[in-house]
């Protein structure tokens, strides 16, 4: 699935409106170019064959001890980002990897 989301990506990134919103907030600000390296050098931590949005997955990424979670859908044109959050230590195993 990896190749598939890295292929997607380099035809276009679209970030759709409810990413937007949460890379946005102030608690978080999450970057396009964070959100980047998350599809292309991250973890595939989850996957959602069935989504009603399509196939799609949670990638985990950390660089300079910032861990963010990017959920995408492949499309065949595109990448689309869904959302972007930094995963909450309360939520997640230590290494943000799993759910609690």
């Amino acid at each position: 699935m990896k190749q598939k989301i890295i292929s997607s990506a380099n035809k276009k990134i679209l970030f759709l409106p409810h990413a937007i919103k949460q890379m946005s907030r102030p608690d978080r600000i999450i970057t396009d170019g964070e959100v980047r390296d998350a599809v292309l050098y991250g973890e595939i931590i989850e996957e959602y064959p069935e989504d009603r949005r399509g196939e799609s997955c949670l990638i985990y990424h950390a660089k300079h001890n910032r861990a963010i979670h990017v959920v995408c859908a492949l499309k065949t044109e595109y990448l689309a980002i869904i959302t972007a959050y930094l995963p909450a230590p309360d939520q997640w195993s230590a290494n943000f990897k799993s759910r609690r």
